[in-house]
């Protein structure tokens, strides 16, 4: 079925000398893999290379199969141009970590509009802000929103948070009971926007641990998602 659709580079794996494999999240379809041939090589061609740089938002036109194989792209152009997200080396390595996050956390073939819409104005809001250091503390928190295992903010005031069942406690039941500062940061987090995310006030410690305590919080929830690989420069960045 050929469709026009909003979309927002994944990831882009250079295959073989001239090709790419793009994985992009589509506003009508969800999760979907394109390959993308001589794109590398070719001056001449439909499509650049730059066109697919990390979260990058186009609006596309693909045969959509639907049968969970690679699909071909037809025609492409950036919807929205960032003025800064692949040019400032901070933010560049905000993209890298969150593209990694997004590729580990969202695998299905199927639409959620408003996933995309959430993805697409906090790409959209961290372009147009420089105060970023704790965008993906608030970013990935409230991904689980749309992914189905945002906390349960009922009983805030209590002293533990339950990662594994994703609730609040007054005494710990597993060994997956947190408590002290991380907890004191997600109550901090609950609820707020980004645009009154600057009142949250945290060092670089206390922000390296509750993105730790995320990290596993998304562990226990999804199935083989692995810590990203380029937390190590997202680390070195903020530190």
């Amino acid at each position: 079925m050929l469709v026009t659709t909003p979309a927002i580079v994944i990831s882009a794996l250079k295959y073989g000398e001239a090709d790419l494999i793009v994985k992009a999240y589509t506003y009508s379809d969800g999760l979907k893999t394109y390959m993308l041939k001589g794109v590398l090589k070719s001056k001449k061609g439909k499509f650049k290379a730059s066109q697919f740089q990390l979260l990058t938002q186009l609006e596309i036109v693909a045969n959509h199969r639907n049968q969970g194989k690679m699909e071909y792209l037809k025609d492409a152009k950036v919807l929205h141009t960032y003025t800064s997200l692949h040019t400032n080396m901070v933010k560049g390595a905000m993209l890298m970590f969150l593209a990694e996050v997004l590729k580990n956390a969202i695998r299905e073939e199927e639409t959620n509009p408003q996933l995309f819409k959430y993805l697409e104005n906090a790409l959209m809001w961290l372009d147009l802000h420089d105060k970023i250091a704790n965008f993906h503390l608030l970013f990935l928190l409230n991904l689980t929103r749309y992914l189905g295992f945002f906390p349960d903010a009922d009983a805030k005031e209590l002293t533990y948070f339950n990662l594994l069942d994703g609730v609040f406690e007054i005494n710990s039941v597993n060994n997956y009971c947190i408590e002290g500062q991380n907890v004191a940061v997600l109550r901090q987090l609950l609820g707020i926007n980004f645009d009154t995310l600057n009142e949250v006030k945290l060092n670089q410690q206390s922000r390296a641990n509750f993105l730790n305590m995320l990290l596993l919080y998304y562990e226990l929830h999804i199935e083989g998602f692995k810590k990203p690989k380029s937390l190590a420069v997202l680390n070195e960045i903020f530190s």
